[in-house]
C-alpha cells in the first residue's frame, strides 16, 4: 500500500483508492492527481490493506472495489465506516449482475454511491472519469461536514435540543401552500434521486405501501445501465409491493412503482386515456441519463394538480427546472431537507426555485405522501 504525505492546504479532499487491479489504481490516481483540490492519500490492493492503513491515510472519500481477494468491498465497508463517522464510500463495480447485486448490498450498508467500471456497456473512460470526479467533489465536503459534526456531538448522556423542521420556501404559485382541505387529491407520485438515492428510495417506498394501490409511482434514480433492474428487485423486497424497471409502452398502473432504466430517459405519454412509459435513448440532460426533468415534465402534463413530485438526495440540479411548472399546475413538490440528505444538490436546487410545498426530513416524506394520497379516499 502506498500512502502519500499530508499536503497543504488542509482543505484538499483526501481520497483512498482500494482496488486489486494495478491498472485501475494507477488510472484513478493519475486522474485525481491532475485535478485541483483533491489528492490521493493511499492506494491499496485489498480491503485488508485499506483497514490497516486507514488511520495513517485519514481519507474523506474511499473509492472501494466491490470484488477483491482477501477482503472484498462488502466485508471492508462496515469496518471503514466504523473507523470514521461521516466517511463517503463510492463502490467501484464491474458491469455484471453479480457486481450490481453486491453494489446494492453495499449501498444498503451505508455506501454513498456506485460507479460502473468502463466497459462497452457502461460508458467510456472519459465518462467514468467525469462521473468519478463529480462524485468525489460532491461527497468530499459533505463527508468532512459530517465528520466534524460527529466530532463535536454532545455526549449521549447530555440532553440535546430537538432539531427544528426546515421552513419551506415561499410558494411560487397560488396552488402551492394552499390549505390541505383545498389541495387536489394525489393521483400519481414522481420521484427523482441521485447520490444516496437507493437508501432514501427504500425508506420512502417502504412507508408508501398503504398508498401504493391508489397512485402509480414513477422514479428516476441516477444509476449506471445494468444496475437499475437489480435496484428494482431490491426495492421490491424492501417495499412490499412490485417495483420494476420500466419498459417502453408499459401501462403506468397503481400498485406498482416504475424505475427508469440506467442510461435511458424515462417519460410518460398518453395512449388514449391511460398513461404509458416512454423509454428513449436521447442525449444527456443536465449531464444526466436518465434525467429527472423529462419524467417530471411529462407527469405534470398528464396528472396536473394530482401530481406529487419528490426530489430526494443527490448532486447537481436535475429536476429543479420542472418544479415551477408543477407548482403552477397545482401539483405539489416535496424536497428532502439538507440534514437528512447525503448531498443537498438536487433538493437544494428545487427549494431555491421557491416552488416547493414542503421541505421534509427523509423519514417524514413517506408518511406525508400516504396522508395526502389517502385523504378523501377513506
Amino acid at each position: 500500500m502506498a500512502i502519500a504525505a499530508a499536503s497543504d492546504p488542509s482543505d484538499l479532499i483526501r481520497v483512498m483508492i482500494v482496488d486489486d487491479s494495478v491498472f485501475v489504481r494507477g488510472l484513478a490516481a493519475r486522474w485525481i492527481s491532475e485535478e485541483d483540490g483533491v489528492e490521493v492519500v493511499a492506494s491499496c490492493r485489498s480491503g485488508l490493506q485499506a483497514i490497516s492503513g486507514f488511520a495513517a491515510a485519514r481519507p474523506d472519500v474511499v473509492i472501494l472495489d466491490v470484488e477483491m481477494p482477501d477482503m472484498d468491498g462488502v466485508q471492508a465497508l462496515p469496518l471503514l465506516l466504523a473507523a470514521k463517522p461521516g466517511l463517503a464510500v463510492i463502490m467501484n463495480s464491474s458491469f455484471t449482475t453479480h457486481g450490481a447485486d453486491l453494489s446494492l448490498r453495499c449501498l444498503a450498508l451505508g455506501a454513498a454511491d456506485v460507479l460502473a467500471k468502463p466497459s462497452k456497456a457502461s460508458g467510456s473512460p472519459d465518462e467514468y472519469r467525469r462521473d468519478l470526479m463529480a462524485k468525489v467533489r460532491a461527497l468530499g465536503p459533505a463527508a468532512r461536514r459530517r465528520a466534524g459534526q460527529a466530532a463535536v456531538a454532545a455526549p449521549k448522556d447530555v440532553p440535546r435540543a430537538p432539531r427544528q423542521k426546515p421552513i419551506p420556501a415561499p410558494a411560487a404559485a397560488p396552488a402551492v401552500g394552499a390549505s390541505r382541505s383545498g389541495a387536489s387529491q394525489i393521483r400519481a407520485i414522481a420521484i427523482g434521486s441521485s447520490t444516496g438515492g437507493p437508501q432514501a428510495l427504500a425508506e420512502v417506498l417502504r412507508a408508501l405501501k398503504p398508498a401504493a394501490a391508489h397512485a402509480p409511482i414513477v422514479i428516476v434514480q441516477h444509476m449506471p445501465a445494468g444496475f437499475t433492474a437489480t435496484l428494482a428487485k431490491h426495492l421490491t423486497e424492501t417495499s412490499g409491493f412490485p417495483v420494476r424497471e420500466a419498459m417502453d409502452g408499459d401501462p403506468i398502473l397503481s400498485g406498482t412503482a416504475y424505475v427508469a432504466p440506467g442510461g435511458r430517459h424515462f417519460s410518460l405519454d398518453l395512449d388514449g386515456s391511460r398513461a404509458v412509459a416512454r423509454i428513449e435513448d436521447g442525449a444527456p440532460i443536465n449531464f444526466c441519463k436518465p434525467s429527472v426533468d423529462p419524467l417530471f415534465r411529462s407527469a405534470e402534463r398528464i396528472f396536473k394538480s394530482g401530481l406529487a413530485a419528490v426530489v430526494l438526495t443527490g448532486m447537481g440540479s436535475d429536476g429543479a427546472s420542472a418544479v415551477p411548472s408543477i407548482a403552477a399546475s397545482g401539483g405539489r413538490v416535496i424536497a428532502q431537507d439538507e440534514a437528512s440528505s447525503v448531498v443537498w444538490g438536487m433538493p437544494g436546487a428545487a427549494v431555491a426555485t421557491g416552488a416547493c410545498a414542503e421541505v421534509l426530513p427523509l423519514k417524514e416524506i413517506g408518511p406525508w405522501l400516504v396522508r395526502e394520497t389517502l385523504r378523501g379516499r377513506r
